[in-house]
């Protein structure tokens, strides 16, 4: 294993303490936590996101103007701890409440659910989203039903422009449960994730062979075979996507192209090109799109696409609205 790090056990918080450095103008560090907040707070409600790192630049690079307030950084793969999440609350509730949103991983799911507990006892309005966007497959590990994976960032931009706008968490919690149906995800690998105290990868392909929906913590996907061009790969995702939407082809539709780590800009785009030829000859409409590396996978090699069914026009508005983050762009 060759990674560029020092001691393993320290790959959280030295990652946390460089992130914040290097941005200072977006970001800060809360003392005593790997727990990451925008530098300039303001009256609303304020959005919270987190989980296991690993996952960068998800999701402390998606914290700033216009989507989170905070984000809580656990260990590699594991889930922030409910204290952490407890402290992101109180720093950045301004008095209109905090909304979580949350992976649907067992260990997310649980330690935000006590965070709520805590911040309710502390008189902190909390309501919050389980996104579960992977259609690959229904149960496995670290959750029950489907995974968040990276249709993830659509909810935080959405529901970030929501949220600046001045919506209630009433209005926001009414907004969520009806966008995160919407986003269906899934994935394809070329190789598995190296966890670094592990020190060798999660799972291992031989070199002539991929799998489709394997998660981004390296869970099993739902079938293996041989390498194949990349019209072939985005085929398999698109034709899952379409009929995940019941064939709906009339729709307006946003597409995130996602890199899980190791696959250069260079192939994302040779895979993009191949989608949108697959959606044009389907006769799907793209209003939005969206290329890079924005919920990753440590260093596995592989792509996730999502696709956001645009029912609702302010969904197209909050893509496209201005951030100031590090990571959007």
């Amino acid at each position: 294993m060759k990674k560029i790090i020092n001691q393993p056990a320290d790959i959280v918080t030295e990652m946390v303490s460089g992130l914040t450095r290097a941005y200072p103008d977006f970001i800060k560090r809360l003392d005593d936590t790997n727990v990451i907040v925008k530098t300039e707070q303001t009256s609303q409600v304020q959005l919270i996101s987190g989980g296991g790192s690993g996952h960068e630049p998800s999701h402390a690079g998606f914290v700033g103007d216009g989507m989170l307030s905070a984000a809580v950084c656990g260990e590699v793969f594991t889930s922030p701890t409910p204290d952490q999440i407890y402290e992101a609350s109180k720093a950045v509730d301004t008095g209109a409440g905090v909304f979580f949103i949350i992976k649907n991983y067992s260990g997310d799911v649980m330690n935000f659910d006590m965070a709520k507990d805590m911040a309710e006892m502390a008189d902190i309005q909390v309501d919050f989203v389980i996104v579960d966007d992977d259609i690959a497959v229904e149960n496995s590990t670290y959750r029950q039903g489907k995974r968040g994976v990276a249709g993830t960032v659509l909810v935080h931009k959405i529901l970030g422009n929501l949220a600046r706008s001045g919506a209630s968490l009433v209005a926001i919690k009414k907004a969520a449960e009806v966008l995160v149906p919407e986003i269906h995800t899934i994935a394809v690998a070329l190789s598995g994730a190296t966890v670094p105290e592990v020190g060798r990868p999660g799972f291992e392909l031989p070199e002539d062979e991929i799998e489709y929906g394997v998660g981004i913590h390296g869970e099993p996907g739902y079938r293996r075979e041989k390498m194949l061009p990349s019209k072939d790969l985005a085929k398999e995702l698109v034709d899952k996507l379409v009929l995940s939407f019941d064939g709906d082809t009339t729709s307006h539709y946003a597409i995130l192209v996602n890199g899980m780590g190791a696959t250069p800009l260079m192939e994302q785009f040779i895979f993009t090109n191949d989608v949108m030829d697959l959606l044009d000859d389907k006769g799907v409409k793209v209003a939005y799109s969206k290329v890079g590396n924005l919920m990753t996978s440590i260093d596995m090699a592989g792509i996730s696409l999502t696709l956001l069914r645009l029912s609702n026009a302010d969904w197209l508005e909050g893509l496209n609205a201005d951030v100031k983050t590090i990571a959007w762009g």
